[in-house]
């Protein structure tokens, strides 16, 4: 990518169904590391904090529900034309738990869904009367718009319209969505981007880290699987690796689609376990209210990545605060155990199954109303149904006679990338039933210690 007199910096942007994240690099400074853009943005009513990730949410407050004081930030907020008034990030998920109808979320997977009009005001869906609405592509120009503010703050004098920005998109994507990807960043005044498909940057990033060795990392590699499990969305992606003269080649040879599931549904599923024993304690049963129910998610959360890991205690409480004068002694509790996470997420989201294993077809309980969300959880199942899908060009990477007639030709690497796989365990499994599926010889994991942050990273390490 061509460096242009104005130009300083590389802006790497991952527009996430769930975050969004920035990255970027100094091009004037010959050893300049890439570094995370910590962004501003409200977390509490008047209370501002730099995080890496912007939760890619929006929601439409009611009149007078917040003051100005409540919403200031550290600058003028760019206006859209066609996006009504609204809050971005943390605090929009906060209040949105409250009052769901008010929030807007994943706004990338609506851009992407071709059963509606994604220029039309169409989102929150199925928000009650009197709540202001807005398009798929609108919301997105508005994180993007919120990335452009931040920037903008912290760089007066190189402002991120005059920089080289990258934006990814999954691969999935067809022309119209990224297209319209296109289109909300340059509402959000981003003119100078180029597009990069979030699984090869997730790889460029891989590339980067190991640049010193890369001859000797890929030399016998010749097909990788990169599976990126992120808050809402599962995609599947097959790059043939090839090693020329100037360095690595790296080809997309095949895609999967662009699956509704992720790592909040495997919080919602332990969440709805967790209301249940909490529910029938002490008398009938009285579901959670909203508030209550998102914090449950939350402590679900944190509960899932302890109980996954290496080192998991055999369980792990999680508490539910009371309302009101009731915060403290009206806080109910039950505990999640190892056995219980495993069951629900591992056997259930990520199962041991055989090569022939396929997807069923029959609703779940994972529905959202408007998109269309995938009838099984299962991701090694749907990651099998892939590579059965795409076996003649996955053959095609490897020597003649590597995989006997018949067997499922298995990628010899395989990066892992999103969130999920922070977790020693499921990254574990996903490896086990990738290594039986080969006759025994795991594929090569290659090594992604941030892999909420990859994306970002590698559109970087991409542009450079």
């Amino acid at each position: 990518m061509a460096i242009t007199e104005d130009s300083r910096y590389i802006v790497g942007i991952d527009l996430g169904t769930t975050h969004t994240v920035v990255a970027y690099v100094d091009t004037r400074r010959p050893d300049a590391p890439i570094q995370e853009l910590l962004l501003d943005q409200l977390v509490a009513p008047g209370e501002i904090d730099l995080r890496p990730l912007l939760h890619s949410l929006r929601y439409h407050p009611s009149a007078g529900e917040l003051s100005e004081s409540d919403r200031h930030l550290p600058w003028s907020p760019t206006e859209l034309r066609g996006v009504p008034d609204g809050i971005v990030g943390q605090l929009a998920r906060d209040l949105g738990a409250k009052v769901p109808g008010r929030l807007v979320a994943s706004a990338k997977s609506w851009l992407s869904h071709t059963g509606v009009d994604r220029t039309a005001a169409i989102l929150p869906w199925g928000a009650p009367e009197g709540v202001e609405k807005v398009s798929p592509v609108g919301a997105s120009a508005s994180y993007l718009a919120h990335v452009r503010d931040a920037w903008d703050h912290r760089f007066e004098d190189h402002p991120i319209a005059e920089q080289q920005v990258v934006l990814t998109v999954p691969a999935s994507f067809d022309e119209g969505a990224r297209a319209l990807t296109i289109r909300a960043a340059r509402e959000a005044g981003l003119s100078k981007v180029r597009l990069l498909e979030e699984p090869q940057a997730a790889f460029y990033d891989w590339l980067g880290r190991n640049e010193a060795d890369i001859d000797t990392r890929v030399a016998k590699m010749h097909l990788a699987l990169v599976v990126d499990v992120g808050g809402g969305t599962t995609d599947l992606t097959l790059i043939q690796v090839e090693m020329r003269e100037s360095g690595p080649r790296l080809t997309r040879v095949a895609v999967g689609d662009h699956l509704m599931l992720g790592g909040d549904n495997m919080d919602l599923a332990l969440a709805h376990d967790s209301e249940a024993k909490i529910s029938s304690k002490g008398g009938p049963q009285k579901k959670l209210g909203a508030g209550q129910f998102t914090q449950l998610i939350q402590q679900c959360r944190s509960a899932k990545e302890r109980l996954l890991a290496s080192d998991a205690p055999e369980s792990v409480k999680v508490t539910v605060l009371g309302g009101g004068r009731k915060l403290i002694g009206g806080s109910r509790s039950t505990s999640l155990t190892r056995a219980l996470v495993h069951e629900r997420i591992l056997d259930g989201f990520f199962p041991d199954v055989e090569a022939s294993a396929r997807p069923s077809r029959k609703r779940g309980a994972i529905v959202e109303f408007g998109l269309p969300y995938v009838a099984d959880a299962g991701i090694t199942r749907h990651i099998a149904a892939f590579l059965d899908r795409h076996s003649d060009v996955a053959r095609e990477a490897f020597p003649d006679g590597t995989f006997a007639d018949g067997a499922l030709p298995v990628p010899d690497a395989v990066l892992l990338n999103g969130g999920v796989f922070k977790g020693h365990t499921l990254a574990a499994r996903t490896l086990e039933v990738l290594g039986r599926w080969r006759g025994g010889e795991a594929p090569e994991r290659l090594e992604n210690p941030a892999p909420e942050l990859a994306v970002a990273r590698g559109a970087v390490a991409y542009g450079l």
